[in-house]
């Protein structure tokens, strides 16, 4: 009875959302439970745990409201900085999905320079508002077997992260997962699809101490 009232709850949320903007959608998700809301989008689709860790971290009310609204900024100037990836604020958060192909040549987990030059902007970026944390998660298309695509997952998840921290972007900020080939964005029948599926995505979300501003009703 508890899950299914958890989904209802989730549900309406992504309903009601059509008809708010970013900032909005910050303050409803924690309303609606963000701990709640983010587990049980994970159990409904089992494809979306950027997501489901970016509701997860929400606080909701009128600190959800400060952080959404400071996130927009960091989210116009990542868009502005990175147009090739894809920016989209998420509750109270950003989720930033790069296409394998802009990072890594195929089956290959070393930085193209032209990625190199990608991440220096998002590390600029991510060093100018230090009050975030950053999960990493690598994914792949189902090309190749299991076992080979969860290592290769993990190796370009953790060559962003490796390459972040030599940006001076502190380790105690990052955190990285993989998961291979199970978790699609796209059916893997076609190139293009397998190619979109072959990604590294970072979800950003605040910290303690930008929930603790927000709370007080310092966060500018």
């Amino acid at each position: 009875m508890r899950k299914n009232s958890i989904i209802i709850i989730v549900l309406a949320f992504f309903i009601g959302c059509k008809s708010l903007n970013n900032t909005q959608k910050g303050t409803g998700v924690g309303v609606a439970g963000g701990a709640a809301a983010g587990a049980a989008i994970g159990g409904l689709t089992g494809k979306n745990s950027v997501v489901g860790a970016l509701i997860g971290a929400a606080v909701g009310g009128s600190a959800g409201y400060l952080i959404g609204r400071h996130m927009d900024k960091q989210a116009q100037e990542l868009k502005q900085a990175i147009p090739d990836a894809t920016v989209e604020r998420v509750g109270e958060g950003i989720n930033l999905t790069f296409n394998s192909g802009l990072l890594f040549k195929l089956n290959s987990a070393e930085l193209s320079e032209g990625a190199k030059d990608e991440l220096r902007k998002v590390g600029g970026i991510l060093m100018k508002y230090d009050d975030t944390q950053i999960l990493l998660e690598g994914h792949t298309d189902d090309t190749g077997s299991d076992d080979y695509n969860m290592k290769l997952s993990k190796r370009r998840a953790e060559a962003v992260s490796s390459y972040l921290k030599s940006q001076n972007l502190p380790s105690s900020r990052l955190k990285t997962k993989w998961y291979g080939e199970s978790q699609p964005k796209f059916e893997n029948n076609s190139e293009g699809n397998r190619e979109k599926n072959r990604r590294v995505e970072l979800a950003i979300y605040a910290n303690e101490d930008m929930k603790k501003d927000a709370e007080k009703g310092d966060l500018k």
